[in-house]
């Protein structure tokens, strides 16, 4: 793993020679994290320095050592933003989606940014690398990515350990982790009850989501099918129980279902079982496997396709999964994100919140701060006061 210092030097480097030497004037910007900068110069050159997962890798070091721009503090508090959530505060819709912090290393410098909640992980219970490199992809003509990280995580020990490291003197922001399982394991539900066994009553820890939906891990996906998902659900919610584990639980499906694959987790997860355990959200959705009129040549790498051709895909089943649940079930909605319109959208086809990773890595570390501003004038001039007025709006009308 190439350190810090390496790091930073090469990507400053880079920064001074595209800028003709402006060493000061580069140094100024990066740290009152000036958004025309930022999205003229220091993402191009970043794109240019670092393949993806290098700039991925970047990224996550420097907000672990509190080295990106503080837009946090620099946002207005919009009222009409604000919900209450399970047990949970929200000052505004906007997390950071799993896949971007995988170990938990680098929270507090993450919700700098200002996102409102983040989400850790995917996290599995025995440390492993993932799928040979190249793994992540940049589609530039599409701004999305492609990625085969194949679970690659510190494991749960290790996590544990970053997270108590990182928060226990603050906790600025709702932490979700994500469980995901071992490669090698040869039953998956063991994996996914070993990650509630291990967090299951951390402090640090808000929500859980059960992970059963990524492109790349073999056979992972084939536990949404119902006769796989009912046992596996059974058995994760017992266990919930028996650990008394008060938290949500979520689970992220596939944007690759069927009709009947949908109409089957949603009966699954609205199911009323003894003792009153239930599924507490959905995520919607992963990343996916289809390859939607793309024009960039890494279009035809194999993996999960992220960002903006994800987007229309993702809408549409928010707005599947509010309506086959009854709007029963809050839904945390991802994919395709890169503005206040296209959370706005999620939001209206049936989310409760928005999570975004791939327009961040194209659009800069001043993207949340400008998505929620958008999203707040969004809602004002359409005429409502609170994101609770038009959660699933569209979604109903389309069933009129």
């Amino acid at each position: 793993m190439t350190c810090k210092p390496q790091l930073m030097s090469k990507f400053l480097s880079g920064l001074t020679i595209a800028l003709g030497g402006g060493a000061g004037f580069v140094a100024i910007n990066l740290y009152k994290g000036n958004e025309k900068f930022y999205n003229s110069f220091v993402m191009p050159v970043l794109h240019a320095t670092f393949d993806g997962e290098s700039a991925h890798r970047l990224a996550i070091n420097m907000a672990k050592y509190s080295l990106l721009p503080d837009f946090y503090s620099k946002m207005k508090d919009y009222k009409n933003l604000k919900s209450s959530l399970w047990t949970l505060e929200f000052n505004h819709p906007i997390g950071l989606a799993a896949g971007f912090d995988k170990d938990g290393e680098a929270v507090p410098g993450l919700s700098k940014l200002g996102f409102s909640f983040i989400e850790v992980g995917s996290v599995t219970p025995n440390p492993q690398s993932g799928n040979e490199k190249p793994r992540v992809f940049r589609l530039k003509n599409d701004e999305a990515i492609i990625n085969r990280y194949g679970f690659n995580s510190a494991g749960h020990e290790a996590v544990r350990e970053n997270l108590t490291k990182s928060l226990s003197n603050l906790k600025p922001t709702v932490v979700g982790l994500n469980l995901g399982k071992n490669k090698a394991s040869v039953d998956s539900v063991d994996d996914y009850v070993a990650g509630l066994e291990a967090f299951g009553n951390s402090k640090f820890i808000d929500y859980f989501v059960i992970n059963i939906s990524s492109p790349n891990t073999p056979g992972l996906r084939n536990i949404q099918l119902k006769n796989h998902l009912e046992p596996f659900l059974d058995k994760i919610l017992q266990t919930k129980a028996k650990l008394k584990i008060t938290k949500p639980l979520l689970l992220k499906i596939s944007p690759d279902l069927s009709e009947k694959e949908k109409e089957d987790i949603a009966e699954l997860v609205i199911k009323s079982r003894p003792n009153g355990l239930k599924i507490d959200g959905l995520v919607v959705t992963n990343t996916t496997v289809s390859r939607p009129d793309l024009k960039s040549p890494e279009a035809s790498e194999t993996g999960g396709l992220s960002g903006q051709p994800l987007k229309n895909l993702s809408t549409q089943m928010i707005r599947d999964m509010h309506f086959l649940t009854k709007g029963s079930i809050p839904i945390i909605g991802a994919g395709g994100v890169s503005d206040g319109k296209d959370a706005y959208e999620k939001l209206r086809a049936g989310a409760s919140l928005i999570q975004l990773y791939t327009a961040l890595t194209y659009r800069g570390p001043s993207l949340v701060s400008t998505i929620v501003d958008e999203l707040s004038h969004l809602i004002s001039e359409d005429g409502f006061s609170s994101i609770e007025e038009i959660i699933g709006i569209d979604a109903e009308k389309a069933t009129k």
